[in-house]
């Protein structure tokens, strides 16, 4: 098996828990919550009558709150659980979108259209191995003067173990394994033991790099003093939906965000 599969298991075993977990709150969405925070709204902007590839969208709740707040949205991801509850939720609440199974990688077997947005967020790029394929893929994607954007936590957290300290390499390069025992979002421990997770780490200079190679210009890069979500360990709130590391507080950067925008003529 391999290492996709490995997570395409795992992510399918995971989206039965989360789906039930208060850390995604799928009750409040379906009375009309969010599931997006404040970062991705402001930076992102007006998407009404935009066409947006959400790549690893999950269950597809922020994939449908961009539908809500009027984009045309079609979700990919490799969970066939994930795309599946997505799916069910689109038709649930009546909120049009399309999802796709697919890895990231193959995408071009199952979708052959442009978009207005390429976006991503939050613990995504961290389930791949080859940036620069991304980024083409990225491109690909996007019509002429379209815009890419990701949030995603901040590599440097990556660094630090569960005390807080640096222990492992910024420049991590070598795939990470690690034994699938708990959800993240509230614990619940998983019941297939033979489940594991397949890692890769990326710099910011990375993912920068491997954007401007093929094609795209970052119109810009924010680097943030806070998680938006609670689901790092020995975090705490600093305000409402604000969460900092109890060691380092906002010493430290926790999140980081890009916009860019493909390059006419780029292919």
């Amino acid at each position: 098996m391999n290492n996709f599969e490995h997570n395409r298991e795992s992510w399918n075993e995971l989206t039965a828990l989360h789906t039930e977990s208060s850390f995604y709150n799928v009750e409040a969405f379906k009375a009309g919550e969010t599931s997006l925070n404040h970062i991705e709204l402001e930076e992102l902007g007006d998407v009404k009558g935009k066409r947006m590839l959400h790549l690893q969208c999950h269950f597809g709740m922020d994939t449908l709150s961009w539908a809500r707040e009027g984009a045309e949205v079609v979700g990919l991801d490799i969970s066939d659980a994930s795309i599946q509850k997505a799916t069910e939720l689109s038709e649930e609440l009546n909120i049009p979108a399309t999802f796709v199974r697919s890895n990231v990688y193959d995408i071009e077997k199952v979708l052959d259209e442009t978009f207005d947005i390429v976006y991503t967020s939050y613990g995504a790029i961290n389930w791949l191995n080859d940036l620069d394929k991304w980024a083409k893929i990225i491109n690909r994607y996007l019509k002429p003067g379209g815009v890419f954007y990701i949030v995603e936590f901040h590599p440097f957290i990556y660094t630090l173990n569960d005390d807080s300290e640096i222990t492992d390499s910024y420049f991590k390069s070598a795939p990470m394994e690690t034994i699938v025992e708990k959800s993240y979002t509230d614990k619940s421990e998983i019941s297939n033991k033979n489940l594991k997770h397949i890692e890769w780490h990326h710099s910011l200079s990375e993912v920068l790099n491997s954007l401007i190679s093929n094609g795209m210009r970052i119109e810009f890069m924010n680097e943030f003093p806070y998680q938006v979500y609670n689901c790092f360990p020995n975090l705490t709130e600093l305000s409402e939906g604000r969460w900092v590391s109890e060691k380092h507080g906002t010493k430290i950067p926790h999140m980081y965000s890009i916009k860019a925008k493909k390059l006419s003529g780029s292919k």
